[in-house]
């Protein structure tokens, strides 16, 4: 029997290295060929590694969480005679071809067209370097943390202008005096020059020995750390403030009522949500800043004349984006047709990246747990998001009389950096006469 190593696959283009989400196999299984292995996310996506041929698993290489370099050694395999013998980690030619097939699990909405222009220097140069949202891999991350390194601060020399590990380890920071005399430098402040402090590291205190069987530890990983990573960078980049409103549904409750049997004809399961987003992008119409998105590294407002609205699904994974695209271009029924597939498909797993990325504008509906507001986080890098609240059953005035009606809350946030608070109040009640007055949504129907 003699053994050989498996390497990590060139995954896609620009990508070097990935994350270890979960081990389909452990040491001792026996594997056909194409069985599935190991999940690796990417910045790009999540794949599935499968066997490249039939043997049993000697050993894999990388925890949960880890990162995991291409071309470097992924698992070894014990196969029959005459297979090759271990293969070399300076011969990645060897062996068969490794495969990554299947599966694309996640892609980070809306950021693609926003991050094609990255900025660069030297730091030779005397030009202070700043890039607001610099790329890099959690490994890279963790190591700036380490020596307390500003990563916006760090010329990039990896592909597509990440930063990289080396990067980090020889930065060496501009003098003051160098980087005072930027003019209009982020950096540039009446007190220093100085980076940012990294953030503290949070640490657990070890429990009492009476405590440590009750407690259970995961990888922090996948696309948990993904989500983390969006809504963190989302609210210490946005200025968010959040605008909260009641609307009267009564008529949209009635008017879907009535639709719902000729949607069921059609194969369609009609909820509220097709009608949101048709009266979200009759609104995004009339309020374009809305629907733009702010180009940092251009200083440019970048205004988007389609309009893909972004429906935020919760999965056994997560909170993700699916995306419904061209929604002023399509009916009622074939939105709801859309959200339904988008919505089944994320909660299986089964997302196709072009239906996770590109959106314009997010809904996010908190249904029978609606509460009484919220404040939804911006799906950066757009500018707003919409937050649906539960229906309930109150009193209203309408004609100068109390009568009972259906209400339902809106919470809408904002970056307030690109939208005022007057443009924002105008959006959210444009939306709302839109939902208590449904019959406009057909008379302005594009």
């Amino acid at each position: 029997m003699a053994r050989w190593e498996f390497k990590l696959p060139d995954i896609g283009e620009g990508v070097t290295e990935g994350e270890v989400v979960s081990w389909l196999v452990k040491p001792g299984d026996v594997v056909k060929e194409d069985q599935p292995m190991v999940e690796i996310m990417t910045d790009k996506a999540t794949v599935t590694i499968t066997a490249p041929k039939a043997g049993t698993i000697v050993e894999t290489r990388g925890k949960i969480g880890g990162i995991v370099l291409v071309h470097a050694p992924l698992v070894v395999f014990e196969l029959g005679g005459g297979a090759a013998a271990i293969q070399a980690p300076t011969a990645p030619s060897e062996g068969p071809a490794a495969t990554a097939v299947g599966d694309i699990r996640e892609s980070l909405p809306g950021i693609t067209s926003l991050r094609a222009s990255v900025p660069r220097a030297s730091s030779s140069s005397g030009t202070a370097y700043f890039n607001d949202k610099p790329l890099a891999t959690p490994a890279t991350r963790k190591v700036a943390r380490d020596r307390g390194v500003d990563l916006r601060v760090v010329p990039p020399t990896g592909p597509q202008g990440r930063v990289t590990k080396a990067d980090v380890e020889g930065y060496a920071p501009p003098s003051s005096s160098s980087a005072s005399a930027q003019s209009g430098s982020p950096l540039a402040t009446s007190s220093s020059a100085a980076p940012a402090p990294a953030r503290d590291t949070v640490k657990i205190t070890p429990p009492t020995a009476a405590h440590a069987a009750l407690e259970e530890r995961i990888p922090f990983a996948g696309m948990r750390r993904k989500i983390a990573t969006k809504m963190a960078q989302s609210t210490q980049t946005a200025a968010h403030f959040t605008f909260v409103e009641e609307c009267d549904v009564t008529a949209l409750k009635a008017l879907r009522s009535r639709l719902k049997p000729a949607a069921e004809a059609q194969g369609v399961k009609l909820s509220f949500l097709p009608f949101i987003v048709k009266a979200t992008v009759a609104a995004l119409k009339k309020h374009p800043i809305l629907n733009s998105a702010l180009d940092e590294s251009t200083q440019e407002i970048v205004y988007r004349k389609y309009f893909n609205i972004g429906i935020a699904a919760s999965t056994d994974a997560g909170l993700i984006v699916p995306v419904v695209r061209d929604c002023d271009r399509k009916s009622i029924i074939d939105i709801a047709r859309d959200i339904e597939r988008v919505a089944s498909d994320a909660k299986a797993g089964k997302s196709k990246v072009e239906d996770l990325s590109g959106s314009t504008f997010t809904i996010t509906s908190l249904g029978s747990q609606g509460g009484l507001f919220a404040t939804p986080i911006i799906n950066f890098p757009e500018v707003g998001i919409l937050g649906v609240h539960q229906i309930k059953t109150k009193p209203v005035v309408r004609d100068g009389s109390i009568v009972i009606g259906d209400v339902m809350l809106l919470s809408l946030s904002f970056d307030h950096r690109i939208v005022d608070g007057h443009v924002g109040a105008a959006f959210a009640y444009e939306i709302i006469g839109y939902l208590q007055d449904p019959d406009r949504l057909f008379l302005e129907m594009a």
